[in-house]
């Protein structure tokens, strides 16, 4: 089962079994279109993970959401959410708001210039991911995440 990534991997050993070929596929994949991401934000000094945050607390709105929330919704999971958070704050991108009925519940949103600079990144991140994938028919695409979405399923 010779392929394209053993070439870019360098492996000169043949990949035993499919699934194995296919793992090694979606995870470089995925390292290439992380480096492209990476690169956009690299000039706003944030990483994609702190990107995805952005755009989770875009989308809570005012209401915002608790650090557990934003970490069931990343795209990638992280375990230090809170340090994170501590330095988007720093950064004036986040403020934290602590809960008057229950003090353990702290809720982060949105400030004025953490919006404006996600709203800035949405079109240079449309075209990566355009230029990354717009060779790609659409219904190949579709049939790309069905497929990526039934791996995720668990056994």
């Amino acid at each position: 089962m010779a392929g394209r990534i053993q070439q870019e991997i360098r492996q000169t050993k043949p990949i035993r079994l499919l699934e194995e070929g296919a793992a090694l596929n979606i995870m470089r994949t995925a390292d290439v279109l992380m480096q492209r991401i990476s690169d956009v934000l690299k000039p706003h000094a944030l990483s994609p993970t702190q990107y995805n945050v952005l755009r989770i607390l875009r989308g809570a709105g005012r209401e915002g959401r608790s650090c557990k929330e934003i970490g069931d919704r990343l795209v990638a999971r992280d375990p230090d959410i809170t340090r994170l958070m501590d330095r988007l704050e720093k950064r004036g991108l986040v403020r934290r708001e602590r809960s008057t009925e229950d003090r353990r519940i702290v809720t982060h949103s949105l400030t004025e210039d953490g919006l404006e600079l996600v709203g800035r990144l949405d079109q240079p991140i449309e075209r990566s991911n355009r230029e990354a994938m717009g060779h790609v028919a659409p219904a190949r695409l579709r049939k790309l995440i069905a497929i990526l979405e039934e791996i995720r399923i668990p056994s």
